[in-house]
């Protein structure tokens, strides 16, 4: 091709975005320095601060907290009044920064930015060796997991998730057994067990460090009616439940075939399974005009797709998509599904699926 055949306004308008992704990626890691240090949380409260009074206010170093604000103004995100040297944090922008703002906190969701860059290098390595990158290799992740989850699916399982389901809370109150598969740090089950004590609540997960977090959650809140144990999702072997749930777990499984034909033998007749799982098309032409669709490859392809190949499984990866699960889901069993959408979350389906 030569520089006669190229269209350079084409050319020209490419290597802009590429500075904008470039000064995005970068916002990107300093707004998750914001939210693991509440600067954004501290700022909420001041009125027009310097950076002294910030750093003192957020018990943070001044030096670090001036070069923070740098990249917030000039990302416009933070507002700089040059004429007393003093910032401010606009209450407009506060409520999608701050924890106060849950569940539209969005500087949480940042965290995995600079998350996944910590095995950057490994995920290259598979890139030239196959395999995967297993859960252990990724430091915080639970933990950042468990944040998530306390603001997306915690936060709404009362109010709108649990309504999608008519009569499931009345049979929760009356008292039935319940199985979350990977189940995580075990916010939504603990939430779950304390809201409906005559219920009785189990949650696997093959990580030692969630399940230990779980518990002692648990044991925090005072829960009898619960228990969680570390367990492999593709190795159970029970018949013993009335409803079963997993919130973005499956697509994660190294086995997620063999996964949900468990979850199918587990529940007793006329159970139910929710699954909850990332609204996309299982087509990347289907995903174009999805809102998040770069971030949740990314997030795929660096963590969801990579610990399943870790473990010689499928690596479906995050976005897996409706016609994949539909499928799997019959392939389990499961003849009766439906798909339900909550008007505030963009990001998830959620299938309602009984046992006939």
């Amino acid at each position: 091709m030569t520089l006669q055949t190229l269209d350079e306004n084409k050319a020209e308008a490419f290597a802009g975005r590429m500075l904008e992704i470039l000064n995005n990626g970068a916002i990107a890691i300093m707004i998750s320095i914001g939210h693991r240090t509440q600067l954004f949380d501290t700022l909420a409260t001041l009125t027009p601060s310097t950076s002294q009074q910030i750093a003192d206010a957020a018990n943070l170093n001044e030096r670090y907290v001036r070069e923070w604000l740098g990249a917030m103004v000039t990302g416009r995100i933070i507002e700089h009044y040059p004429d007393n040297n003093t910032y401010s944090l606009p209450p407009e922008y506060a409520l999608f920064l701050t924890r106060d703002a849950s569940p539209d906190n969005m500087a949480g969701f940042a965290q995995y930015i600079p998350l996944l860059s910590t095995v950057e290098d490994k995920i290259i390595d598979c890139f030239y060796n196959g395999g995967g990158v297993p859960y252990s290799a990724y430091k915080r992740f639970h933990q950042v997991m468990a944040e998530d989850s306390g603001q997306t699916v915690v936060a709404a399982l009362e109010e709108f998730i649990l309504p999608l389901i008519p009569g499931l809370e009345t049979t929760l109150q009356n008292g039935i057994d319940v199985l979350d598969v990977g189940c995580g740090s075990g916010r939504a089950l603990n939430s779950l067990a304390k809201t409906f004590p005559q219920s009785r609540f189990t949650g696997y997960d093959f990580s030692e460090e969630a399940i230990t977090t779980a518990k002692s959650e648990a044991k925090k809140l005072g829960l009898t009616n619960i228990q969680f144990q570390i367990k492999d999702a593709a190795t159970i072997n029970e018949s013993e439940y009335d409803f079963i749930t997993t919130f973005d777990a499956i697509h994660d499984q190294a086995k997620p075939d063999v996964v949900l034909r468990a979850i199918f033998n587990s529940l007793r007749p006329n159970g139910i399974y929710l699954m909850q799982d990332i609204r996309a098309s299982s087509h990347v032409d289907g995903n174009l005009e999805h809102p998040a669709a770069p971030l949740l490859y990314t997030i795929s392809c660096m963590h969801c797709m990579s610990v399943s190949l870790a473990a010689n499984g499928m690596g479906l990866g995050a976005m897996w998509g409706e016609e994949k699960a539909l499928e799997m889901l019959e392939e389990a069993g499961f003849t009766s599904v439906e798909i339900k959408r909550l008007d505030h979350d963009f990001q998830n389906n959620y299938y309602i699926i009984r046992k006939q």
